[in-house]
């Protein structure tokens, strides 16, 4: 590990003047990920800025919504009353990643922030635009089982990891965050992250030294109808090969409105708009299910080795939805 200089944020605006200032400066709060790609050498920040005593670390409910600080722990958010019976999808994400003890450190922000579980991304010795612009992706003609079919380009193919970031796009997320210039601004989830493009090392929208202080839920009636189902090579402690994160409105039998999200298969958190007009105004069976599955996969680019995630993500996504209507019933 390179030498790196380390400091606290006395409050948000000192933590974001002190990023700004530092070209190789970054937040730090939980560090799971942070960490870990310190020690390989994937990232190499001179300066870490801590985060954690500022005050970002509860969760409020108002008539607008649910807020929550972005130092909330991933388990304190799972595990909370108003989470697990308004939002059921939310609880059930989080508990699906990680294990207990990285749940207990790791933060709302982070988790949304967190990179790329790409082996040639971790890897200091392959070719990877997201680690090291114009130096090629190797994962497209590597071994590519892990990776993305969706948002995908020439220049990367990396699948974003997050299990929560599913479930929360599709509640309409909305993260808040504290400028340099010390303005504030309002990003919706689905607009926060940028799919790779021609320039895969630029993640997010957010500016150096931008920090995440919220992110807020709205209040939405049928998100208490709502399930996460992940499927992985084992069954804790595992990233998924495919995740459906789901909701339905109904009408009786009808379905009135439907949120849907993939994880595990996408190069960012991945709403599914054509699947929800599918399924709006049809009667929840499997043949429905089934036609929003082809709808969600429509645009999917297999590689060499991940083409078995079209087929497994479009039998999640019916699966997470026979399961949810037959809970209702």
């Amino acid at each position: 590990m390179k030498p790196f200089r380390y400091m606290e944020g006395e409050s948000a605006e000192a933590a974001t003047r002190a990023v700004t200032s530092a070209p190789g400066a970054v937040f730090f709060a939980g560090g799971t990920t942070l960490i870990d790609l310190m020690k390989i050498d994937v990232v190499s920040p001179d300066t870490l800025v801590d985060i954690r005593r500022l005050p970002l670390a509860s969760i409020a409910e108002d008539g607008e919504g649910v807020h929550i600080g972005a130092n909330v722990r991933n388990s304190q958010l799972a595990w909370h009353a108003t989470i697990r019976e308004r939002y059921p999808v939310l609880s059930e994400a989080i508990l699906s990643g990680a294990s207990t003890q990285l749940r207990n450190m790791a933060t709302t922000a982070g988790n949304i922030l967190q990179r790329t579980r790409c082996p040639y991304f971790r890897d200091v010795h392959a070719a990877c635009n997201k680690r090291e612009p114009g130096s090629g992706c190797d994962a497209i003609e590597g071994f590519n089982r892990s990776h993305a079919v969706l948002g995908t380009t020439e220049h990367c193919i990396a699948t974003y990891p997050s299990d929560m970031s599913a479930a929360l796009v599709l509640l309409d997320a909305v993260v808040r965050t504290r400028k340099p210039d010390g303005t504030t601004r309002s990003i919706p989830l689905e607009d926060l992250h940028l799919l790779p493009g021609d320039t895969p090392e630029r993640e997010t929208v957010l500016e150096h030294g931008e920090l995440i202080t919220h992110v807020d839920l709205p209040h939405l009636s049928f998100a208490r109808r709502s399930h996460y189902l992940k499927v992985r090579d084992r069954a804790s402690y595992e990233f998924a090969l495919a995740s459906a994160a789901v909701a339905l409105d109904m009408d009786g039998e009808t379905i009135r409105a439907a949120r849907v999200a993939l994880g595990g298969v996408a190069t960012k958190p991945w709403r599914c708009p054509e699947a929800e007009r599918v399924l709006a105004g049809r009667r929840a069976t499997a043949d429905s299910f089934h036609a929003a599955a082809d709808a969600a996969l429509a645009g999917a680019v297999p590689r060499r080795h991940n083409g078995f995630k079209i087929e497994l993500a479009k039998r999640a996504l019916v699966r997470a939805l026979s399961e949810l209507t037959a809970r209702a019933a």
